[in-house]
């Protein structure tokens, strides 16, 4: 796969930054913001290049606006990342909140270094993959770089600029793409993939999973969707059994995901067991989290929520490769096309 990388870009332009925006926060606090951090060297070699930058993402999934999955709290925490105690950095930013006013952009990407824009998702335009939707932005810069390597898989309007300006890419962005290749074509057997959280999309490519995977284990809401399936007809499908509450899984679909971990040589987790957001139901993430970092297999994690659990369990830097999105990683591993990556590749 040859990607044009970002560090080929010409000095002093105006660019459009996709980046991977969608954070877990709870009660207004970043539970994590890896996402963020991963995509910091290609943000400082743009400024160092003297470029003004309009920095476009989504997060969550919201039915119009919605002040809870603003992208506020994001744009004040990627400027503390940068600053980091640098009193010397001086660099001008500004949140707008209606990417579809042209004039607002174009003011305030005249008087500042950094527009951070307000989520995308806000518009239906940005999910129908309007052509039109972004157009003041393809106007006002002359390039686009995609940093989001969560949402490669999506055909959405911010994702799919690459048809419309001169198209870089961020290095966080080449250097996931590598690591999901070797996964993909270079991992050692038997590999194990364990599918969790809440998001039913996950279930869509099972049958293809199962191409790659020599086992798959199902947990957290998953297994309230598999009732009455033919999904889970497939003889390397395991479904856990969940506690009564339905919160977490029961202690001997525990130990039976124990066992799986420890005959596997590579691991790939994407979805946490139960909520582990409250205490009373994180055992199940805890002790499956354990195992795997117990384990000498090679270790791999996708997915926001699966990120911020392993984080709060003080586990996650024990991990050999953080990948930012959960459903891209296993759309690649289902063998399915990447949208965003298809003039490169």
């Amino acid at each position: 796969m040859n990607l044009r990388t970002v560090d080929q870009i010409d000095s002093g332009i105006n660019v459009v930054l996709r980046l991977d925006t969608d954070l877990p926060i709870e009660e207004g606090q970043i539970l994590d913001n890896s996402r963020l951090k991963k995509s910091l060297v290609t943000i400082r070699l743009l400024l160092d290049r003297n470029c003004k930058i309009i920095i476009i993402g989504h997060r969550g999934r919201p039915k119009g606006i919605e002040p809870s999955l603003s992208l506020k709290p994001v744009y004040a925490e990627l400027m503390s990342l940068l600053r980091n105690g640098n009193e010397d950095f001086d660099v001008s930013s500004v949140f707008v909140e209606d990417v579809k006013n042209g004039e607002r952009i174009k003011e305030t990407l005249a008087n500042n270094q950094i527009v951070f824009c307000e989520n995308l998702r806000f518009w239906p335009e940005e999910k129908d993959n309007n052509p039109d939707f972004l157009s003041t932005l393809t106007f006002v810069c002359q390039a686009f770089i995609n940093d989001s390597t969560a949402t490669a898989h999506r055909r959405q309007a911010s994702t799919m600029l690459y048809q419309k300006m001169d198209t870089y890419y961020g290095l966080d962005f080449v250097a996931e793409m590598a690591q999901m290749d070797k996964l993909k074509h270079r991992s050692a057997s038997p590999r194990l993939l364990i599918l969790g959280g809440a998001k039913k999309d996950k279930l869509s490519r099972l049958y293809e999973l199962s191409q790659w995977a020599d086992k798959i284990l199902i947990a957290g809401k998953l297994p309230m969707f598999m009732k009455n399936s033919d999904l889970n007809l497939f003889d390397k499908v395991t479904v856990a059994e969940l506690r009564p509450d339905g919160l977490d899984i029961s202690q001997a679909s525990i130990d039976l995901f124990k066992s799986e971990i420890e005959k596997a040589g590579t691991i790939v987790w994407a979805g946490a067991m139960g909520k582990f957001e409250d205490e009373s139901s994180r055992y199940g993430s805890q002790t499956i989290g354990e195992s795997i970092i117990a384990s000498p297999a090679y270790k791999v994690v996708g997915g926001g929520d699966t990120q911020a659990c392993l984080k709060m369990l003080g586990l996650l830097d024990q991990i050999d490769f953080v990948c930012a999105g959960g459903g891209v990683l296993l759309e690649w591993l289902a063998n399915y096309h990447l949208p965003t990556i298809a003039i490169s590749n």
